[in-house]
């Protein structure tokens, strides 16, 4: 089977790459933004440089006769420079252009890392949210309205072109022993910030669950959108003690006045928006990820974050 990996240079991507050319007997085709590859050679895999806007996804797809297309490329932590406009470009329209791609080539299936982030974050939430409530991504945060609009267009292909299988992960928070971005960020401070009245529950994912259900997700029969994340959630005050820190509450009316300011001071390039991002994180069940891909996470929310943090304490 031939595989090509958008966004093969990410964390995700390059552990990917190495699990399936490890276990499995798939040619490989990496595919990035990155000019040089980060893969040392093998016979089964093939790096390109690919910016999945280009007209040349195409070109790739009919050279290398395609038959699954897993797709990771998308800004998660945009840059100092970024933009709105940028980071629409890569991630909604650089998805049609990979799904014009897989559908002009007889694709036989994409697996998509979607997220957590796209049911949005709002105050009326389920408690525990299932596959089936509604794909709400909020507007304010770029990477939830995105996810969100790439969802709605992955539903219209559906409709359009049942023929090219689609499955989709909408992600938790990962973790593992070398990941490091804005949310890990929140747990190194001095002090954990949280809302008050607020529990702001995260639900963890190993990052080897991750890879391993997306392993999985390329040679199995069973499609459909799953919710990827651990058993179980950790609340805020749950993180303090784990980390042996202070938990400080804060109104939100006072996180809210003051980050207005600090942004619009550029100070910050977060907003007074990043207080429901705070207390009205989605929390993902995972009872249609177990009972119908039939895929059990090897760590619990709990368990990978502990796992994570006895890494992490090994560096600090």
């Amino acid at each position: 089977m031939n595989v090509l990996i958008t966004g093969a240079g990410g964390y995700l991507g390059q552990q990917l790459v190495l699990h399936l050319l490890h276990n499995t007997n798939h040619t490989v085709i990496a595919a990035d933004i990155r000019n040089k590859s980060p893969f040392e050679a093998h016979p089964n895999l093939q790096y390109i440089e690919l910016d999945v806007r280009s007209n040349e996804a195409r070109q790739y797809f009919e050279q290398y006769n395609i038959d699954v297309v897993v797709h990771l490329a998308s800004i998660v932590t945009p840059g100092k420079k970024s933009n709105r406009e940028f980071e629409y470009s890569v991630d909604v329209l650089g998805t049609k252009n990979i799904l014009e791609a897989c559908v002009q080539t007889d694709v036989k299936r994409i697996v998509v890392s979607s997220s957590g982030a796209a049911y949005g974050y709002y105050a009326n939430n389920a408690e525990w949210i299932e596959e089936t409530d509604p794909i709400r991504g909020n507007e304010a945060f770029a990477y939830s309205y995105h996810k969100r609009l790439v969802e709605e267009m992955l539903d219209q292909y559906r409709t359009q072109y049942p023929q090219l299988e689609q499955t989709i992960f909408r992600i938790g928070t990962i973790l593992g022993e070398n990941v490091r971005n804005q949310i890990t960020n929140l747990f190194e401070q001095n002090i954990v910030l949280g809302v008050a009245n607020s529990k702001s529950p995260f639900v963890f994912i190993w990052d080897q669950d991750v890879i391993a259900c997306f392993a999985k997700a390329i040679d199995s029969d069973i499609t459909g959108i799953f919710n990827l994340a651990g058993d179980g959630a950790v609340t805020i005050d749950e993180l303090g003690i784990l980390l042996n820190k202070k938990v400080v509450k804060i109104p939100a009316t006072m996180i809210k006045g003051s980050l207005f300011i600090l942004k619009r001071l550029k100070l910050s390039q977060y907003g007074e928006e990043q207080v429901d991002f705070l207390r009205y994180r989605p929390v993902l069940d995972n009872k249609r990820l177990k009972e119908v891909f039939q895929f059990t996470p090897k760590k619990s929310s709990l368990e990978v974050f502990k796992y994570y943090w006895q890494h992490r304490l090994k560096e600090l």
